[in-house]
């Protein structure tokens, strides 16, 4: 009954049990209104606690929002319970505390059906990015923390719905595996089932669309599909192609340098002459660029680029050059824009391979935060084949990594067999 060695949802007897159920609903916060901006991750949840409440599960439902580095988005989790009543069609109540007196209390009140959502458990230090970064726990470790210790002991099951934080090594991602019986809910088991099919058996030719500037994620991307031979070609934009174009002889201007060493990726140039050593026949690098001079997009050829102005978008024949690649593709995997898409004057490198991906007939998944939020900003979410809730999950897996929800969720299924 095992699927990737993880029990599914199906494996779990629900009725009268209380679940607790990790999700990722992190999403963009207006604090003015109160308010969630784009409910992508709460509606892809959604399908989970619908079915619990269906079978009659007492749901207790942990997320974060935001964290100690993104401070931000470092919210309550009030929002979030009116947006997911409405997408679960069933009634979700909210209780401003983690794991203290009363929400212990309002778990051990909960009746059939019934679904609770706690507050941001990064509002709990254990949970928060400097705390997994610094002292790295064991997964062992993890479950002697204060919120597993707590809740644990409420709940007869866990499950994990959160493939996009799969990558964070956190109590409440790895630390209920150890203690109780766990499954995957259905959007964690989608979205491992399709990129796993996408990185085993893509339909040919497979093109990934690298861009954003996220570089050290991409090149690690970039490396394993290529060595593996999953991405037939990969088409750059965003700080990505910057890098390599420089990597590869390119003068992209003291402008475009200075800001990339600003950031601290300039030893990534290295990095990008070492793939276009092994790969150089099917890396796509842009040949023409845009930048911004007094309020107006500008373009120039590659080789011919002005050295004061910084390189912010894809030029318009390399645009429609990778929209072609993109029409002919079977399968076509993009994670990061092109440029700085927010902005009208730099933004149509990223609409125009958007739009390519809704029109191709092949199969298209999408991937990553900044990559959702073009999808969804071109209204284009409905034409493509599949948007992954996941970035740095989705990275980390398709760089052949076992991510340590995965790990945590295998251990499970052999310490406590559901069989």
């Amino acid at each position: 009954m095992k699927k990737f060695g993880i029990y599914p949802l199906d494996a779990l007897s629900v009725r009268g049990k209380t679940v607790i159920v990790r999700v990722d609903i992190n999403e963009p916060i207006d604090r003015t209104a109160d308010c969630v901006t784009d409910d992508t991750r709460i509606r892809g949840c959604a399908p989970t606690l619908r079915e619990l409440h269906d079978k009659g599960a007492k749901t207790v439902v942990l997320a974060h929002q935001g964290s100690d580095i993104e401070y931000k988005n470092f919210y309550t989790l009030r929002p979030h319970a009116k947006v997911l009543e409405g997408l679960v069609g069933a009634p979700v109540k909210f209780l401003p505390d983690v794991c203290g007196p009363a929400a212990q209390q309002a778990i051990r009140d909960l009746k059939e059906g019934e679904i609770l959502l706690l507050d941001n458990v990064r509002f709990v230090s254990e949970e928060q990015t400097l705390f997994e970064r610094s002292l790295k726990l064991s997964h062992e470790q993890q479950a002697k923390t204060l919120v597993v210790r707590t809740l644990a002991p409420l709940a007869d099951y866990y499950v994990c719905d959160a493939f996009a934080a799969a990558h964070r090594d956190q109590p409440s991602l790895c630390g209920f595996e150890q203690v109780l019986p766990s499954a995957m809910g259905r959007l964690f088991e989608k979205e491992y089932t399709v990129i796993s099919e996408l990185m085993e058996s893509p339909a040919r030719p497979c093109v990934f669309i690298l861009g954003g500037a996220k570089i050290a994620d991409a090149f690690m991307m970039m490396e394993t599909v290529l060595a593996r031979g999953t991405a037939d070609q990969v088409l750059t934009g965003g700080l990505v192609a910057n890098i390599l174009l420089a990597a590869n002889g390119v003068d992209i201007g003291k402008a475009s340098l200075d800001f990339i060493d600003k950031q601290g990726y300039t030893g990534f140039i290295d990095t990008a002459r070492g793939l276009l050593d092994k790969y150089r026949d099917r890396i796509v690098l842009p040949t023409d660029l845009a930048y911004v001079q007094d309020g107006a997009r500008r373009e120039a050829q590659v080789g011919a680029l002005p050295g004061d102005q910084m390189l912010v978008d894809i030029g318009t024949q390399t645009a429609a050059a990778y929209a072609d690649i993109i029409l002919g593709a079977k399968t076509a995997f993009v994670n990061g824009p092109m440029g700085i898409f927010e902005k009208p004057e730099t933004a149509h490198g990223t609409e125009t391979v958007w739009k390519a991906l809704a029109d191709t007939a092949g199969y298209t998944v999408v991937g990553g935060g900044d990559s959702v939020t073009a999808t969804n900003q071109y209204g284009l979410a409905d034409r493509m084949g599949y948007i992954c809730t996941g970035g740095g999950a989705l990275i980390r897996f398709l760089t052949g990594e076992e991510l340590p929800v995965v790990r945590a969720l295998r251990h499970a299924a052999e310490a406590f067999p559901l069989d």
